[in-house]
């Protein structure tokens, strides 16, 4: 193993993945993510990047997954996974946007080099990666760049191609758990729909039969994935895969998946001929990560069930079988959500167990759900998991059940452990848990829905010159900046029943983002652009271009 940079292979392929000029590149949550024509350069940089995270970690395999989720077809994204199948450190953020930014093959070398020194990077170490993409269509060029910086650096690297990025996760821990009493699973796809459909087959037994299961595959890499999962469940659950269009040009996203179904509060266009009123279905996104369910009821009107429904279903589910398997007073459920969970969910979840609210981002949840013994997190956009600590894990498997109903409910929650893909959000394990739950409870769509109602609530967004102006406390809740803003906004919200509202600047583009509620749909859309208006006015928004519907 080579003991510095083989800067002469570096240079030369470097040469061959100009960095665009004037374009600033930013790592956050997602990672890279913006039009994929101008993402060639930073991709080359990540297989470099990944390298030298494998290597900072003694040759343990890092992830790398190209892909921009629930974004346009147009968009691409790159991010990296850790070991345990976790989000990259955050410290590591900050040296891939240096790397990203550098203007030229030299300040990149240079870049690497202070990398090197500043993280202590034992350049003799091996270095292992694994990587895949999802099936847009400039996946295939950022490939071949990424494969490029891999052969730079010489990096040990195994290709899992199009499949989704909760795959790649679990391929990240399983490698690197193998052989280990924390043994992941098998570290192929095939190991890990084997994984999941052998845990969800034992927790269905003597349940009665599951009625078909809409899946909308949102014309992405789901569909791949989704079609091998049903070969594995057999008669056990039959997912009905629609918007499998994944050679279509533009079809990606567009007017059906998750994101679509949850910003547009109706079903996909696509569905209209063959969703029947009383039966459920479930939307994936582009990369399968989210998971929104919706059904009709008797009169055919749509109903939507997110990210805080799945989170209230679930989390109800296991503080009960933690009660049946007479491990209550041993093991502590808790539930993270952020300040976009409707109100109504919070009410239900804080009468059941501890609720924690934190900042909006995937990384703020997991981090705070990693505090309980089981941790329960979903975003209201549908991405979410459950976290079994490892001493919960070990209490699980060495716990003498004293009762036959004890032992039964103890099993169950050793099976949930496995359909549960504890690395990420995954919009096909998460749909399995779903319909263990629904089967065990026998509730279809109705009775689910009518655990709680959700608040009317609007989200409103608002154009503005600088976002960086916004600054915000108490899990992002509430204004410190700008001055006298908050006082203004809490006077508007005094005026409505049930009213609740906050501003919080986005992390991508300079817009900030409203939410309110209210205890009547009219109160809660005027409350919102009540706001809105407030804060446009605030920071000098032009007023021959304010919105109609500000107030």
């Amino acid at each position: 193993m080579a003991s510095s940079l083989p800067v002469q292979a570096i240079s030369t392929l470097s040469d061959q993945h100009p960095k665009p000029a004037h374009i600033h590149f930013q790592y956050g949550t997602a990672g890279f993510r913006t039009l994929g024509n101008i993402l060639d350069s930073v991709v080359f940089r990540v297989g470099i990047l990944a390298a030298l995270r494998s290597k900072r970690l003694d040759g343990k395999t890092i992830g790398v997954m190209v892909t921009a989720s629930h974004n346009p077809e147009d968009d691409n994204g790159v991010k990296l996974v850790d070991p345990r199948g976790e989000m990259l450190e955050a410290a590591w953020e900050v040296h891939a946007t240096n790397l990203a930014n550098a203007p030229s093959t030299d300040a990149f070398i240079n870049a690497l080099g202070v990398l090197v020194k500043t993280a202590k990077i034992d350049l003799s170490k091996p270095a292992r990666v694994v990587y895949a993409r999802d099936t847009r269509p400039s996946g295939t060029s950022l490939i071949a760049a990424l494969e490029d910086g891999f052969k730079a650096i010489g990096a040990e690297a195994r290709s899992a191609g199009v499949t989704t990025t909760p795959v790649l996760h679990y391929l990240v821990k399983a490698i690197n758990t193998k052989g280990t009493p924390e043994a992941y699973g098998d570290d192929s796809e095939e190991g890990y729909l084997l994984k999941l459909s052998t845990a969800f087959k034992k927790l269905v037994a003597g349940k009665p039969a599951i009625p078909p299961l809409v899946v909308d595959c949102a014309n992405g890499v789901g569909a791949i994935v989704g079609k091998k999962l049903n070969e594995h469940l057999g008669d056990t659950l039959k997912l009905i895969l629609h918007n499998t269009a994944i050679d279509t040009v533009g079809a990606l996203n567009n007017a059906c998946g998750a994101d679509y179904v949850k910003t547009s509060q109706r079903s996909p266009p696509s569905l209209s001929t063959v969703l029947k009123p009383g039966q459920r279905a479930c939307s994936l996104d582009g990369d399968a990560d989210r998971l929104i369910y919706h059904y009709l009821d008797d009169r055919g009107q749509f109903h939507m069930l997110d990210g805080d429904k799945i989170a209230a279903l679930v989390a109800a589910f296991i503080v009960e079988l933690t009660k049946s398997a007479g491990l209550e007073a041993e093991i502590q459920v808790g539930i993270v959500q952020t300040a976009y969970a409707n109100g109504g969910s919070t009410k239900y979840l804080t009468e059941r167990l501890p609720v924690k609210c934190v900042s909006t981002g995937v990384k703020h949840l997991h981090h705070a759900a990693e505090h309980y013994d089981i941790g329960v997190y979903f975003e209201a956009n549908g991405h979410g998991t459950v976290l079994f600590s490892s001493e919960t894990l070990g209490k699980l498997s060495s716990h003498q059940p004293s009762t036959p109903a004890q032992s039964t409910a103890l099993n169950h929650l050793i099976n949930l452990t496995q359909v549960i893909n504890q690395t990420v959000g995954d919009a096909l394990s998460d749909m399995l848990l779903v319909e263990v739950v629904l089967a065990h409870k026998s509730y279809g769509g109705q009775e689910w829905d009518s655990l709680y109602v959700d608040l009317p609530n609007r989200l409103v967004k608002v154009v503005v010159p600088n976002r960086g102006l916004f600054k915000t406390e108490d899990a992002e809740r509430r204004l410190v900046s700008p001055a006298g803003l908050q006082g203004r906004i809490d006077e508007l919200v005094r005026r409505y029943e049930g009213g609740r509202a906050f501003v919080r600047p986005s992390g991508t583009e300079d817009v900030v983002r409203v939410y309110a509620e209210a205890a009547v749909r009219t109160q809660a859309d005027e409350l919102a652009f009540r706001v809105a208006g407030l804060v446009y006015d605030d920071v000098g928004g032009d007023p021959a271009r304010r919105p109609v519907e500000f107030l």
